[in-house]
């Protein structure tokens, strides 16, 4: 009779107050970071590619905190015209995810898109790896792409820079991004219309 009492009002205190998203200091730091520049955008180039140059490096390269809320920031990447990259960022409880959310330019999602990572680590304020995760391995695989079977994506946030960074054997990449001075904002990317 008691254990009946005791299991209704943890159920009854389970149904009202849902469990807080935890996360830690670094995640905090690193996140609340990016989102204190939400809503504006920033133009960058790249500073390191091994296997360059490419449409990146010949193209204007606009970064766009778009989105932000306590768990979750859309930062579009756009290549010149092309708007069809957001790097979505999560607090997921367990750390931090990176998506990259690819869409062709009528809105529908690439073949290849929502791949990414999840921090295995505190990391640090500044600094958060996003080695990738099984969802990805699996599409990678399955599209033929085995070379990104080992993808690291790395981001940096201080008060003058943010980077973007892609590493795996034989490969790296870097966009870094100047955050003292904004830009207007680019269009919509590809698929969100005016959300």
């Amino acid at each position: 009779m008691i254990a009946v009492a005791l299991f209704g009002v943890s159920q009854s205190h389970a149904v009202t107050k849902p469990a807080p998203l935890v996360s830690i200091p670094t995640h905090n730091a690193f996140f609340d970071a990016i989102k204190q520049h939400c809503g504006k955008a920033f133009e960058g180039e790249v500073s390191v590619d091994n296997q360059g140059p490419s449409t990146f490096s010949r193209e204007k390269l606009v970064m766009h905190v778009r989105m932000c809320n306590d768990t979750q920031l859309h930062i579009p990447f756009h290549v010149g015209d092309n708007a069809s990259r957001t790097w979505i960022i999560t607090k997921t409880g367990s750390g931090l995810s990176l998506k990259h959310d690819h869409r062709k330019s009528d809105g529908h999602y690439d073949p290849v898109t929502m791949y990414g990572g999840h921090t295995l680590d505190a990391g640090f304020d500044h600094i958060q790896s996003f080695p990738v995760d099984e969802y990805s391995r699996q599409l990678f695989a399955q599209k033929g792409l085995p070379q990104s079977l080992t993808n690291i994506w790395q981001m940096y946030i201080y008060p003058d820079t943010f980077s973007y960074r892609l590493i795996r054997e034989g490969r790296e990449f870097r966009v870094d991004f100047d955050l003292t001075s904004p830009i207007a904002p680019p269009p919509p990317p590809w698929g969100y219309g005016d959300d």
